[in-house]
C-alpha cells in the first residue's frame, strides 16, 4: 500500500488531538495501516499542536519537512508557519478564521495578512481549499466542531484512504453523544465546502 503523510496543526483548544483520533480509529475501520504521533507545545496556553498520521505501510510517524502529502491548518496563521512542511504536491485545507495569538491581543505582534497568505500557499502548493470553517461549524450547531469540518473537508479531496462512511461510524461511536448529530453535521459541511472549493 502507497504511503500518504497528513499533517495537522492547530492551536491548543481547536480540536486536533480528537480530530486526530477520529481518523486512526476510521483508517482502522477501512483496514489501513495508520501510525500517529503528536506534539502538543504549550497547548493550554493557546500553543500549537501538531499531528503527524502516515497512512500504509510505513515504520515512522517522522514527516520531514518538505514531505507531507495532505496539510490541515486549524488556523491561518498556522497553516502559514507550518509551510516548510509542504511541497510543490502538497494538498493544503485551512480554515481563514484567524485565532489571534495573545502578542498580538496585546499589540506585540502583528498578525499575517490572510489574502498574502493565501497567495503564497497557493504558489508553493499543488492546491489550496480554504473557507471560514468557524462560520460552518456555527452552522452546524457548534463552533467547537471545526475539526469536524475540517475532517470533512479533507475526506471530499480523496487524498488518504479512509472513506467518509467510516469516518461517520467513528463520530457515532468516539465522540461524545450530546454532539453526535453536530459533529455529523459539521463533517458534512465541511465535505460540501470542499467540493465547491474545487
Amino acid at each position: 500500500m502507497d504511503t500518504t503523510r497528513l499533517i495537522i496543526v492547530a492551536v491548543g483548544g481547536q480540536g486536533n488531538l480528537l480530530s486526530s483520533k477520529v481518523l486512526g480509529e476510521a483508517a482502522l475501520l477501512s483496514n489501513t495501516p495508520v501510525r500517529m504521533s503528536e506534539i502538543h507545545g504549550m497547548a493550554q496556553r493557546g500553543g500549537v499542536v501538531e499531528s503527524a498520521i502516515v497512512f500504509g505501510d510505513a515504520k515512522s510517524t517522522i514527516i520531514s519537512d518538505g514531505k507531507a502529502d495532505v496539510f490541515v491548518g486549524f488556523e491561518p496563521s498556522e497553516t502559514l508557519r507550518a509551510l516548510n512542511r509542504c511541497n510543490s504536491d502538497t494538498v493544503v485545507i485551512s480554515n481563514l478564521a484567524p485565532l489571534p495569538l495573545f502578542t498580538v491581543a496585546i499589540g506585540k505582534g502583528v498578525y499575517p495578512d490572510i489574502e498574502a497568505a493565501r497567495e503564497l500557499i497557493r504558489k508553493k502548493t499543488a492546491r489550496l481549499i480554504a473557507f471560514d470553517g468557524i462560520a460552518l461549524a456555527k452552522e452546524a450547531g457548534n463552533p467547537m466542531s471545526l475539526n469536524m469540518v475540517l475532517l470533512g473537508a479533507l475526506i471530499q479531496t480523496g487524498k488518504i484512504p479512509v472513506t467518509a462512511e467510516n469516518v461517520k461510524e467513528t463520530i457515532r461511536t468516539k465522540t461524545k453523544k450530546a454532539f453526535v448529530d453536530i459533529n455529523l453535521k459539521a463533517f458534512d459541511l465541511g465535505f460540501a465546502a470542499a467540493k465547491k472549493c474545487g
